[in-house]
């Protein structure tokens, strides 16, 4: 997909949001903008836009490097390590 991004380019089937809510925030009580969903795992969580950032915190701690938007209309692949996009 990426040149230069292993990352993403390891990609081959690019993982959905089972639910369109924050895992994390749902748990807090808290609130969220925009949705992530973790290309390791699964798990869909908010992004950096939100006041938890969950979705790069979840990539940090569990070196889950490759999310993708699970905002509607939306297809894009983002990797914390080489910091690139690429669409899908």
């Amino acid at each position: 997909m990426v040149a230069g991004c292993p990352e993403i380019a390891a990609i081959t089937t690019v993982k959905l949001p089972q639910v369109r809510v924050c895992e994390e925030c749902v748990k807090t009580g808290d609130r969220w903008d925009q949705l992530r969903t973790c290309q390791t795992c699964g798990v869909t969580l908010c992004g950096d836009s939100s006041p938890n950032r969950h979705a790069s915190r979840h990539a940090r701690a569990a070196n889950h490097p490759v999310i993708a938007s699970a905002e509607p209309g939306e297809r894009w692949l983002y990797c914390y390590i080489d910091e690139m996009f690429a669409e899908y």
